[in-house]
């Protein structure tokens, strides 16, 4: 976040020295509010570019095996241009390269969740898929599933036919 905000303020400067250089080129035609208004559209620029670039920068850094498979796509209000272009502001990855499959029926798969968000920490979890099924669950704190395959603590979800996360789980590996 802080190497964010000195990249802006260098953009805002370098735009700024610009407008400046050009001022004094024309022999001051440009008038002096030009150089604050070049600084302002620099900052204001790098901040929206970076906004934008932030689900594709880190989504690519993801390891082999590590899949995005649900993003969340917002409009807010203080960013007007987002009603235009939505913004990327959440994301989940699976890694498929790990599954924990269930000795006692092979249908059941565990797999290792990365909840990304905008200027917050990664938060991980556990969510097991029944792939026979077509049904998941995720594994928080009372939930879980014993030796022989039952779920206790918690209910399955059935997700509707073009769910990310079913999809990764069940067809990977």
């Amino acid at each position: 976040m802080a190497l964010e905000l000195i990249a802006a303020v260098v953009a805002a400067l370098t735009l700024a020295g610009l407008v400046y250089i050009l001022r004094r080129w024309t022999g001051d035609l440009l008038p002096k509010w030009a150089i604050t208004l070049a600084g302002a559209v620099g900052l204001i620029a790098f901040t929206v570019w970076s906004e934008y670039d932030w689900f594709d920068r880190v989504s690519a850094e993801l390891p082999a095996g590590v899949v995005v498979v649900w993003k969340s796509d917002t409009a807010i209000p203080l960013r007007p241009w987002t009603y235009i272009a939505p913004i990327t502001t959440r994301f989940v990855a699976m890694d498929t390269k790990q599954f924990a499959q269930h000795p006692a029926n092979p249908a059941l798969r565990m797999a290792k969740l990365y909840n990304f968000a905008r200027w917050n920490s990664i938060k991980d979890g556990l969510m097991v898929f029944d792939c026979g099924a077509g049904r998941q669950v995720m594994i928080t704190q009372g939930v879980e599933i014993n030796a022989a395959g039952a779920l206790t603590g918690g209910e399955w979800v059935t997700p509707g036919a073009d769910d990310g996360f079913q999809k990764a789980a069940c067809v990977a590996g």
